[in-house]
């Protein structure tokens, strides 16, 4: 019998579990993940940034994790000795109504508490010779690190506080009981007095598995990437976003430097055929069968159709996306666009067709199933736990 058993090896479930044992010492404590190594999913496959928390509104909790988050991310990686990069971010504007929108995320940022510096076009030309805009905003904060290798240090210091990782161990029962959860997996089982649930891709199944009634499914979008080449690693300085367009679902194409040195570009947005299916044209028919039949997908699809025909256009058609690109970096060109990992996100969308973007919890007496952590998770994922023991020991 374990006091805490955590579900999942991404970094909110190493999170939440490791600041499980710190903040309650001598706490018997499991994690299983079905994978063989820890943070193969979103966390292994994301972008690598240490957000500002730009974009949310003042007040928000989104804006609050966020803040709260990239200090201690990167107060972590100093204490364990990972390699981050405070390079800078800077959002362009390369139209008019971008320019207003811009504006508006300008004052946002400053009640958020976050420094800026807003830059005409010839400043941003200055920072970046290759960039091309009508202005610029300047988040000098956001910085740059493997999410992969700060999942490692955690396993090990959970380790080291005396919990156990179990990997290689795919769950296939939930049983809550009066006075305990029992978990089975390939033939083994446990028993604990609490579990949390931080399943990422599988939250949805995890929680039907459960026997909770949920309104929602988890829908993959895929954000496929490409790798700039070598001699192309100086193209710019600081990481270059759009400014957001609030209309659409997601981001946009922008330029990312990575921790290894390198220069990606992405990503765009779309569906998914396979949850777990990294290669182009990745298809499980299981996956495929829960999005074609289920209501809100389609409800969704509908509502954004011009968006996802532009996307899956240029998904199959390299120069569409490098268009995309050349908004504002116009010196790239087919060449330079190199094969690079893709990655999927975990899309709670409701049966009526609402993409779901805030926090989603599903509780019982002994559960709490975390089953949406909207972006940035990933940079917010040490306060997210806190906030995750927070409601579990409040249920």
């Amino acid at each position: 019998m374990f006091d805490y058993c955590v579900i999942g090896g991404g970094i909110v479930g190493l999170a939440t579990a490791m600041r499980l044992l710190e903040s309650r010492p001598g706490i018997s404590l499991v994690l299983l993940e079905k994978e063989n190594e820890l943070a193969q999913h979103q966390t292994g496959h994301n972008s690598g940034v240490i957000h500002a928390g730009i974009y949310y509104p003042p007040g928000s909790l989104k804006a609050e994790l966020c803040r709260k988050g990239a200090a201690a991310t990167k107060a972590f990686c100093a204490e364990n000795d990972i390699r981050f990069d405070v390079c800078g971010k800077l959002l362009v504007a390369t139209s008019d109504s971008e320019t207003a929108r811009m504006e508006a995320l300008y004052e946002r940022s400053r009640q958020n508490g976050i420094e800026v510096v807003r830059l005409g076009a010839g400043e941003l030309r200055e920072q970046e010779p290759n960039i091309s805009g009508l202005g610029a905003l300047l988040v000098p904060s956001t910085g740059i690190v493997d999410y992969s290798e700060i999942c490692r240090a955690m396993g090990r210091r959970i380790a080291m506080l005396g919990g156990e990782i179990q990997l290689s161990t795919r769950v296939s029962g939930i049983h809550e009981r009066v006075d305990a959860v029992d978990i089975d997996a390939d033939g083994k089982s446990w028993q604990a007095k609490k579990l949390i649930v931080c399943g990422g891709l599988q939250s949805d199944r995890l929680a039907r598995l459960a026997g909770l009634s949920i309104d929602h499914r988890i829908v993959p979008f895929r954000g496929e990437y490409y790798r700039l080449p070598a001699e192309k690693s100086a193209i710019v300085r600081h990481l270059i976003y759009p400014i957001p367009d609030p209309a659409l679902p997601f981001l946009g194409i922008h330029l990312t430097r990575m921790i290894d040195g390198g220069v990606t570009v992405g990503p765009n947005a779309v569906i998914g055929f396979a949850r777990e299916g990294y290669p182009r044209l990745s298809v499980n028919l299981s996956d495929t069968a829960d999005i074609v039949l289920f209501p809100g997908f389609w409800k969704t699809a509908f509502a954004h159709r011009k968006s996802a025909m532009k996307e899956f256009r240029n998904s199959f058609w390299k120069p569409g996306y490098l268009e995309e690109c050349r908004k504002y970096c116009p010196s790239l060109a087919l060449e330079d666009l190199l094969p690079c990992d893709a990655g999927i996100r975990a899309q709670a969308v409701r049966n009526d067709g609402t993409l779901i973007h805030d926090f989603l919890f599903a509780e019982t007496d002994r559960m709490l199933h975390v089953c949406n952590a909207p972006s940035p998770a990933a940079t917010s994922a040490i306060p997210i736990a806190e906030m995750i023991i927070a409601q579990m020991e409040g249920a």
